[in-house]
Parts: C-alpha cells; sequence; structure tokens
C-alpha cells in the first residue's frame, strides 16, 4: 500500500482544483478589466435605421479619412486627421463632446482648433483621470466624417 499511485490522488485533486480557480481568477479579472461600463436601449432604435448607419459607415470608409485621439501631459485631447493618402488634413472644422463611459455621466463640449498641419487641440481640458469616449465630428472640402475614439487621462 506504501508504492500505490493512489498516494499521489489527493495532491492531483488538490492541483486541478487550483488550475481551474486560478484561470477562473484571470477570467474575472480580464472581464473586469475589459468591460466599457456602457449598457443602453438604443439598439432598438439603432436597429430601425440601420440602413442610414451603414450608409454612413461606407461614406466615411470612402474618403480615408484616419482619425486619432489622444491627450497631452495637461489632459487636453488632441486629433490628428490624416487624408486616405497619409498627408496631414488641413483646415477641418472639428467639435466633438467628451463623455465618460464608466460611472456618473459627465459630459463636455469640446471645439478644437488647428495647431498644426492636421494636428487639431481642444479648447478645454478633461476634469478628471480615467476613461474618455470623444464623440468627433469633422468636416473638410465639403465631406463629413463622425468617428468616437477612447482615451485614457493618466
Amino acid at each position: 500500500m506504501r508504492n500505490s499511485a493512489w498516494r499521489w490522488f489527493p495532491l492531483a485533486l488538490m492541483a486541478g482544483l487550483g488550475a481551474v480557480i486560478l484561470i477562473n481568477a484571470g477570467m474575472v479579472f480580464a472581464a473586469l478589466k475589459s468591460f466599457p461600463g456602457r449598457a443602453g436601449s438604443e439598439d432598438f432604435e439603432l436597429s430601425n435605421r440601420y440602413d442610414s448607419v451603414l450608409q454612413r459607415s461606407e461614406r466615411d470608409a470612402a474618403l480615408g479619412w484616419t482619425v486619432q485621439a489622444s491627450t497631452d501631459k495637461t489632459r487636453v485631447p488632441v486629433v490628428v486627421l490624416t487624408q486616405h493618402d497619409g498627408t496631414p488634413l488641413q483646415g477641418a472644422l472639428l467639435e466633438g463632446e467628451a463623455g465618460r463611459p464608466v460611472g456618473p455621466a459627465e459630459t463636455r463640449h469640446l471645439t478644437f482648433h488647428e495647431l498644426t498641419a492636421g494636428r487639431y487641440i481642444a479648447d478645454a481640458g478633461l476634469p478628471e483621470q480615467g476613461q474618455w469616449e470623444l464623440t468627433l465630428s469633422a468636416s473638410a472640402g465639403g465631406s463629413q466624417i463622425a468617428a468616437t475614439r477612447r482615451v485614457v487621462v493618466h
């Protein structure tokens, strides 16, 4: 009985349960870390006008504009607009709103002005650290694009 293979059974059982607990804890952490915090009831309304959403998306993609958003050291949103060939999009009118996707609702209207070619800076900074969702609208040369970008303020 001393050399029986069953003597390892309790240890193997504990190791297996420990692995299951460790994997589940990792999945819970990943789920909590990536949860955007937004649940809305606008899905039905969006489905009723889904064709127009698809048309707008196709029109935006045909323009080929690239929208990149970040914040500077003073928490001011900065947006870089480029055309389909990679050149800066100059002279665009850019406006937007910054909203908190997590926690209490907080929205700020932002007006951007061109700092350098294709680089636009907001007129005001974001008051708190954390995640902010920028809903942007840019127009130039008779064309218009709408984009949403998430930024994290440190």
